[in-house]
């Protein structure tokens, strides 16, 4: 290469730029521009480090002018470099990092202090280096559309306000080799692996640190960040790699966190700059020596032992040869040996703490070769497939390949020759829905997420705001859906317009509406049930769908109170219904004549939670309760006895009949989800959930696509969990996110859509008082980019335990 302008000369014209501005020379400036002259004359990486922390406003013009030619100069290398604080405004600092396409190699931000309007720019427009680190950024959602071409090492650990990436995150990064997200909240594998996929370059990522136990005691647990840029520790520890030569080998020397950093180009939707609650970047107004523990509310049970190791260990040094494993020169040769379980995990993120995270990560990832600083060997992925096959699905309905929608359409209506030859004998009804559909979940890794809309018809000066707290498909029109408020009201609306139906106001006798049950040969009644026992059965046919000065009290039938009701359900005939509560009781009611007809007794040990009769049989109905027993009884038989008892560890949240009646779906306490036979309580199959540890984590499972799937969910957490309910197996996890800094939500409530495949509805609750609970509505078949509007992670707080 030849050589340029020599740094003598850039030093003399720095001084004399700074001479006609009438500023002092920066003595930082001089100082690396000495450092890179001596540096040059040992025949080293002349590398010139910009040290944010002693710039100034007014030291901006000329330093802009030494940058403008560093490209053509013999300084092999510019890096920026912020050790804690910065004067220097956002627009002057993105002039400065631009102003050297070729030479920019390290960019380092370790907390940003710059405002929303630098991480937009920087995210929307990139930047030409090498490795940039935004440790303690501020991005909630990211995305990375701006030019990083050059970028191969990105570090974003300590970001704790990062939840998720954008479906066009990481799009414009081909040459991204090491990405580091340790310590970000982070959790759902789906759409992560999704993101990471599109990345071809990748080959190590880390979510947390793995360390032997003799490893961690050589490094004390101490934060080293503060002293890595100490000045002759600078310049040997940043990688000596110039710019890239065709045909060579990149060799990485020993990189703390800081340094991996990738180029990336990180967009976010700035549509509302304004409003926090439209930013894709959290300022919140916590300070910044919060611990990691107090940012991640939803971290599971040990979380927080394992934050407060603060050890730090460098990315796996390693010469990238052409073969097919690296060469990983390490200080304990063994390391390529251990199993995880041998090592000590140092600032993980959550996702960290799903089963199979790893296992996960590997199949799905095949280019990655070094996975939380382990590397990943053949008899490592030979048996991450094996465990994959055993605990998730590829795609649904157990299919192997992602097929296209064309063909798959061109099959069913063309019926060609070869798809009877491969299947002689007919396939069943649903073959093609299926294949239709396993191809549309396949592709949407995304899925489409929106808040149900309520359409509200009152004048436009006395706007209502709703609080859901229950709602229920209704069972044979699929437009519409009927949800009660914690304001006592009941409103039937068509959840596709978001029009309102029928609005029935709660008079002062209705509190919050915890039962809902819709009559199935009589499909304009639904009963709704109040947690104050108030209970009563609606014909929505002659409510009006407004408030009205008078209420319509034709239509509607009064019942006995049931004292603090959580539930009712009606059987299938439409003659009676059930309802249960904070008692061991449960309460028969005659539709017809509005009586109550008898009232069991001591069915429990401890309050009934949920009551349900069976899909077909008009005298079989299942109780579950607080004592962990889940019970079936039969009318017929006067119910003394149970039919037989199913015990669970921990106390029964909820149950339900699949609609075959086949099986009997249980969720207790903390993601205990287990399917019993029906007919005679015998374990099926148990969805083994991780648990959180917490006795407040109440959780709710229904059935989807028929009794295909079951949708699982939990008051403390943020993920709905989608299984196979013949195997078991984990086919998908959606997160749910309000938008906004404190904007997090968690699960009160669940249904599949009765009408839609791989639909459902999800009542979520915010943590932030001042929020309303909502209904999202989620099509796992269509993908985000069809609805910019939301993009949803799910967390709420249980507002109740009671009902389903």
């Amino acid at each position: 290469m030849a050589s340029g302008t020599d740094i003598s000369s850039l030093e003399t014209r720095y001084i004399c730029s700074c001479q006609a501005r009438g500023i002092t020379p920066n003595k930082q400036v001089l100082s690396a521009l000495f450092k890179a002259k001596l540096k040059k004359a040992r025949h080293e990486v002349s590398s010139l480090v910009i040290l944010l922390d002693d710039i100034q406003d007014a030291d901006f013009h000329s330093l802009l002018d030494l940058l403008m030619e560093v490209d053509v100069s013999e300084i092999d290398a510019v890096d920026v470099i912020n050790r804690s604080v910065c004067t220097l405004s956002w627009e002057y600092l993105l002039s400065l990092l631009r102003a050297s396409s070729r030479k920019l190699r390290v960019v380092d931000l370790q907390d940003i202090l710059f405002g929303k309007d630098f991480l937009l720019d920087l995210a929307q427009r990139g930047l030409p280096c090498q490795v940039l680190n935004l440790r303690s950024s501020h991005f909630r959602k990211l995305t990375m559309v701006g030019n990083f071409m050059r970028m191969h090492t990105l570090n974003l650990d300590s970001s704790a306000s990062l939840t998720n990436f954008r479906e066009e995150c990481f799009t414009c990064m081909p040459n991204l080799k090491f990405l580091s997200l340790c310590e970000t909240r982070i959790t759902n594998l789906w759409t992560t692996t999704a993101a990471l996929a599109k990345l071809p370059s990748l080959v190590e990522l880390r979510f947390q640190n793995f360390l032997q136990d003799d490893e961690a005691r050589k490094h004390p647990a101490s934060d080293r960040r503060d002293d890595y840029w100490d000045s002759d520790h600078t310049e040997i520890s940043i990688h000596d790699e110039a710019p890239s030569v065709s045909g060579e080998s990149i060799m990485y020397r020993h990189f703390n966190e800081e340094q991996y950093l990738n180029n990336t180009d990180m967009n976010i939707d700035s549509s509302s700059e304004d409003s926090s609650d439209d930013s894709e970047v959290d300022f919140s107004s916590q300070d910044r020596e919060t611990s990691s523990m107090e940012l991640l509310p939803d971290a599971p049970p040990g979380w927080e032992d394992l934050v407060n190791l603060q050890n730090e260990v460098s990315f796996g040094t390693l010469d990238m040869q052409d073969d097919e494993e690296p060469f990983f020169r390490l200080s304990d040769s063994r390391l390529s040996y251990i199993a995880p379980k041998k090592c000590i995990s140092h600032n993980p993120s959550p996702i960290c703490f799903e089963k199979f995270y790893r296992e996960y990560m590997i199949v799905s990832l095949p280019n990655l070769k070094i996975l939380d600083n382990l590397p990943i060997r053949k008899v490592d992925r030979e048996k991450a497939e094996v465990i994959f096959s055993q605990n998730f699905e590829y795609l649904p309905y157990k299919r192997k390949n992602k097929e296209s929608v064309v063909s798959i359409l061109q099959k069913r209506e063309t019926r060609a020759n070869h798809t009877r030859r491969l299947f002689p004998r007919r396939k069943s009804q649903y073959y093609y829905s299926r294949s239709l559909s396993a191809a549309k979940v396949g592709s949407a890794a995304w899925p489409a997420l929106c808040p149900l809309p309520i359409m509200d018809t009152t004048a436009r000066d006395d706007r209502r705001s709703y609080r859901p707290r229950q709602f229920e498909y209704h069972p044979s029109d699929a437009s519409l859906m009927v949800f009660g408020t914690l304001d006592g009201e009941v409103i039937v609306i068509n959840h596709e317009s978001g029009k309102i139906v029928s609005y029935i106001p709660s008079l002062g006798t209705m509190n919050s509406v915890l039962g809902l049950c819709w009559l199935k040969n009589y499909p304009s009644k639904v009963i709704a049930g109040s947690d104050n026992g108030s209970l009563r059965l609606y014909d929505i046919r002659l409510m009006p769908p407004t408030a009205t000065g008078s209420h319509q009290s034709a239509g509607s039938i009064m019942f006995d109170d049931f004292d603090q009701l959580t539930s009712v359900h009606v059987n299938s005939t439409d003659e009676l219904f059930l309802a249960s509560g904070y008692s061991k009781h449960v309460a028969l009611y005659d539709i017809s004549s509005g009586r109550r007809l008898q009232v069991f007794d001591d069915m429990h040990r401890e309050h009934i939670n949920v009551v349900k009769f069976s899909h077909h049989s008009p005298s079989i109905f299942a109780t579950s309760s607080f004592d962990r027993d889940v019970k079936m009884w039969d009318l017929r038989q006067k119910p003394n006895q149970p039919c037989y008892t199913a015990l669970s560890s921990r106390g029964n949240v909820m149950v339900c009949f699949s609609p075959d009646d086949q099986y009997l779906l249980v969720s207790a306490v903390d993601n205990e989800v287990k399917q019993l036979l029906a007919v005679d309580g015998r374990l099926h199959l148990d969805f083994t959930i991780t648990s959180t540890g917490s006795s407040q984590n109440y959780t709710r499972s229904y059935y989807m696509n028929g009794r295909d799937y079951v949708i699982s969910g939990s008051c403390d957490e943020h993920v709905v969990r989608i299984c196979c309910a013949q195997t078991g197996r984990r086919l998908r996890d959606v997160s749910l996110e309000g938008k906004g800094s404190g904007a997090s939500m968690f699960v009160q409530s669940l249904r599949g859509d009765p009408f839609r495949d791989f639909s459902m509805s999800v009542l979520a609750a915010y943590i932030r008082p001042s929020s309303n609970s909502e209904i999202v509505k989620v099509n796992l078949l269509a993908s985000s980019d069809q609805d910019k509007g939301y993009s949803y992670t799910q967390h709420s707080h249980p507002l109740f335990s009671s009902g389903g």
